[in-house]
């Protein structure tokens, strides 16, 4: 209990709340400590990921990030970014005020670190990564980042759905997005993209941070891309790849989300058949992912390629083996591979690529497979990658 009541003191400091003890050691009401009126810097507009009337963090034109923070009995606070992290100052009224460098465009995590506990910032909206949820903020690109806002178009849906799977023995949570026609079109079917999240994210950051629904119905309503059914599921990496003491680390790394193949081939895939109008042949349906989902999209397309004939990877490779041998030899007869595959995506950016470029790309097309690759420019690991990929890949799919 006692903890708890250290934790509650220190969350509500920074959400400017004043804790009042009952007798007995509970709590009771609390009273709100109106914080000074912001002073708001020339030139800086408020992060996109803020929430509905909250001035902080802000964004300057060199991409700076200023941030603002109320807590008059916290001793030390700092902004925790793009694994730096940057001491707050504190005035005389309590207020901590910090500004960052210059950073990259694009959507970044970042935590906030109140006597050395790490917490998000209760002026943020959170999102799901590196196994938590995080607050984030996004770097606005200019008019080239209009193609995954939100726009003036018809817009589909995403709804969430559960259905239970006897192989986990629980109840799945999937996001499926459907195109804005889907409704008025009763009787019209759709060919389905299983989209697939990275290790430590979950079934929401496609949405959320991928904002794929916004590229998708732009895309649509510029007939850039078919109208489609997306799926998203967990995929069963939500927490972090740990491998215990003295287990071989390659073999529990192939096992590591390594039931979510099963998953999607015997539950997954009947239940959205069953499910929404989808046209049921290989022809018409499509995996792709980024990251471990890409590792993902790998494990189940390629030994499975009578189930699929579109497949794409973001940032996504192939551990440590042959690829004139690995999935039994699948690259080995190139023309058959070909003929199966109707599009072949493989991207990722520009900064993670080892010497300057792709070697898996490279060694695929040795072998004589049809592959198509993009290289973001100026981005890496992150979330404005995989944007520009998808927005690469589905223009490609089901036609």
């Amino acid at each position: 209990m006692k903890s708890y009541k250290v934790f509650s003191a220190l969350l509500l400091s920074v959400l400017s709340v004043t804790m009042f003890a009952q007798p007995g050691g509970g709590f009771g009401g609390q009273r709100p400590q109106l914080p000074p009126e912001p002073v708001i810097p020339a030139g800086t507009v408020a992060a996109p990921t803020n929430l509905i009337g909250q001035e902080f963090p802000r964004v300057d034109t060199h991409n700076r990030a200023y941030f603002r923070i109320y807590a008059p009995t916290t001793t030390k606070l700092q902004v925790d970014i793009m694994s730096k992290k940057y001491d707050m100052k504190k005035d005389a009224e309590g207020v901590w005020t910090a500004v960052t460098d210059s950073l990259p465009v694009g959507f970044h995590y970042y935590a906030l670190i109140v006597d050395g506990y790490t917490v998000s910032d209760p002026a943020s909206y959170t999102f799901f990564g590196a196994s938590r949820d995080f607050s984030a903020i996004e770097i606005p690109e200019g008019k080239e980042g209009d193609y995954y806002r939100l726009q003036n178009v018809p817009h589909g849906q995403v709804r969430e759905c559960i259905y239970y799977s006897p192989i986990t023995e629980k109840y799945r949570r999937i996001y499926v997005y459907t195109p804005a026609e889907y409704e008025a079109n009763a009787t019209k079917r759709y060919p389905v993209l299983y989209l697939q999240h990275g290790m430590g994210e979950d079934q929401t950051g496609w949405s959320k941070q991928g904002y794929m629904q916004y590229i998708m119905d732009n895309y649509i309503a510029e007939k850039k891309a078919v109208p489609m059914i997306v799926v998203m599921e967990s995929g069963d990496i939500e927490v972090g790849f740990r491998p215990r003491r003295g287990e071989n680390v390659n073999e529990a790394r192939q096992q590591y989300g390594a039931t979510f193949t099963r998953v999607m081939l015997e539950e997954l895939i009947p239940y959205i058949d069953g499910t929404f109008r989808t046209l049921t042949d290989r022809d018409h349906r499509a995996m792709a992912g980024l990251s471990w989902g890409g590792f993902q999209t790998f494990q189940t397309v390629l030994p499975n390629i009578d189930k699929f004939s579109y497949m794409g990877t973001f940032s996504g490779a192939i551990f440590g083996q042959d690829l004139k041998t690995v999935y039994n030899g699948i690259f080995a007869d190139a023309a058959k591979f070909n003929k199966q595959m109707h599009y072949f995506f493989m991207g990722l950016g520009s900064e993670e690529m080892r010497g300057g470029r792709n070697q898996i790309v490279e060694g695929l097309r040795e072998l004589g497979i049809k592959v198509d690759d993009y290289v973001s420019p100026g981005t890496a690991h992150e979330w404005l990658t995989w944007r520009r990929c998808l927005a690469q890949f589905v223009p490609h799919l089901f036609k």
